[in-house]
This record gives structure tokens, C-alpha cells and sequence, in this order.
């Protein structure tokens, strides 16, 4: 059996496990609940030979319920397929099942995950954060976190003001001026 057919035959596999099913440009999808989560990943390691967890991302969808979604990207050395796996995470629950015992590499990106955006995995066998510093009270990548950032109380730590971030991929102005001139800025609010 090809790779292909397998990822194919894998939603009869499952059954009502998968929520959704997506084929985009030869890429498969499958939404599935939180709660299925580990069984799900362990099938896909142990049974289909997904072996490798490429990445693991999030999305901040304000404004929308569910607003969370968590990406997995999986890949089989020995298939060559990719497979990715979506879950849906509503802010009340902001918790989802670490996979970091199935596929090690989950570890780092499970505690990016938590630190940038307050999701948390339950049994976890470290999860703290790993960006930015220990008691930090935001998530920086949420959607309603402001890019001029927002003043820190911890002031032997970091900044007590509103960190900087020029110089980033933030806000753009379409103009004539060259490239130089045109890098983006965070746009500071009117005093």
C-alpha cells in the first residue's frame, strides 16, 4: 500500500474520531477533537509510521469560537507522506494533552506553544516558559496583544516600559521610498 492510499484509507480507520477532512495541493488534513488527541497521535506513530513530528504551530482566531487551533506536522521517513493533524481549542478549556512522550521534539515546541500563547498541556513533563522570562504576565502572539508591546513590571529583568519592536515584520505603509526606507514599524498609538 502507498503512502497515499494509507492516508486515504486512514479516515475509514478512524471513523467518527475525524471531524473534518481536507485535501489541499496533495496536503491531507484531519480536524479532530482534543480529547482524541493522544490516541490519534499513537495510532499515527505506532500503526502508520508517522515517526516524525515536524513542527507543531498555533493560531490565535479572536474573535471566533473556538479560538485556538493547534497544527500538527507529521511525516513518515520511511512512507514519505506528511499528514497534519488540526484541533480546535476554545479559551475556557486552554488545555490540550502534551504528545511530548509519543514524539520527543513535541517537547520545545509544546512550551513556545505555552509561552507565546497560554495554551497549556496537560502532563507536560517540563512546561514553562522558554521565551520569555518566568512570570511574565502576557502571551505576545495573541492577537489582542498590542505590537508596541505593553510595559513589564519586573524591572531588573526586562523593560519598564513598552518594549520596542522596530525593525520587525509588523505595519507598512505602501509608498514610492526604497526598500530601506520602507521598513516596517510598529506604529505607535497617538499620545
Amino acid at each position: 500500500m502507498t503512502g497515499q492510499e494509507l492516508l486515504a484509507s486512514l479516515g475509514k480507520l478512524l471513523g467518527p474520531k475525524i471531524q473534518e477532512k481536507t485535501e489541499f495541493r496533495g496536503e491531507t488534513t484531519f480536524t479532530i477533537s482534543p480529547g482524541d488527541l493522544r490516541e490519534v497521535a499513537k495510532f499515527c506513530k505506532d500503526e502508520l509510521s508517522l515517526d516524525y513530528l515536524l513542527d507543531i504551530t498555533s493560531v490565535d482566531n479572536f474573535g471566533d469560537e473556538p479560538r485556538f487551533a493547534i497544527v500538527y506536522e507529521l511525516y513518515s521517513m520511511t512512507l514519505a507522506i506528511h499528514l497534519r493533524l488540526k484541533l480546535r481549542v476554545s479559551e475556557d478549556e486552554g488545555e490540550v494533552a502534551t504528545v511530548s512522550d509519543i514524539w520527543p521534539t513535541a517537547n520545545w515546541h509544546e512550551r513556545e506553544i505555552y509561552d507565546m500563547m497560554g495554551i497549556k498541556f496537560t502532563g507536560h513533563p517540563d512546561l514553562r516558559r522558554i521565551l520569555m522570562w518566568d512570570g511574565y504576565p502576557y502571551f505576545p502572539l495573541r492577537k489582542e496583544f498590542p505590537l508596541e508591546g505593553l510595559p513589564s513590571e519586573m524591572p531588573d529583568v526586562a523593560f519598564t516600559s513598552a518594549a520596542p519592536l522596530e525593525g520587525g515584520p509588523f505595519v507598512t505603509s505602501p509608498s514610492t521610498a526604497t526598500t530601506k526606507d520602507r521598513e516596517p514599524r510598529a506604529r505607535r498609538p497617538a499620545l
